[in-house]
């Protein structure tokens, strides 16, 4: 196998994806499954693997192989992408405090990645952690909007986002 073969493979799955084409999806998810039979203990090929199943609609078909990409050693920007996945796809199938788990690693790893932020504040809804979760957002959001009344009253926002249960009594 070269990279070539597997970028190609890659190609073929994010055009499959873009289409939202379950032919072009599966006949990629075949092909990695044949290359995965012949290099078992790739990263990078079972992490692609699992993202060509989450494409598909088969996210608990995914897990396995994100699991293993992560075990093996995925690093760099697979790896930022499959604690994205595997996070989203754990909370999705109500593994929640794998989810937070997974995510938090992912905003440890890459505290840039704003997704990830959110994907890990949408876990920790699920899993009851209301006040971290809604603190999380309203951060993201004051960090990121160019809305000009947010902008009026940030520091107010900000200020009361520390303590979310704190009254004037």
């Amino acid at each position: 196998m070269t990279r070539d073969e597997l970028s190609k493979l890659i190609e073929r799955r994010e055009e499959g994806r873009a289409k939202q084409d379950q032919a072009i999806l599966s006949e990629v998810r075949e092909n990695l499954l044949d290359l995965l039979s012949d290099y078992p203990n790739d990263a990078e090929i079972n992490y692609q693997t699992g993202i060509a199943h989450d494409n598909s609609g088969l996210g608990r078909e995914a897990i396995p192989y994100y699991e293993r990409a992560l075990k093996l050693g995925l690093s760099g920007p697979d790896l930022e992408r499959c604690l994205m996945g595997l996070g989203s796809t754990y909370r999705y199938w109500g593994h929640y405090e794998r989810a937070v788990e997974t995510l938090r690693r992912g905003v440890r790893d890459f505290p840039e990645n704003r997704a990830i932020q959110v994907f890990l504040a949408m876990a920790l809804y699920n899993s009851q952690n209301y006040k971290e979760s809604v603190e999380l957002l309203i951060t993201n959001l004051m960090e990121t909007t160019s809305d000009e009344k947010l902008h009026y009253f940030k520091r107010g926002i900000l200020a009361y986002n520390e303590d979310l249960d704190e009254t004037a009594e």
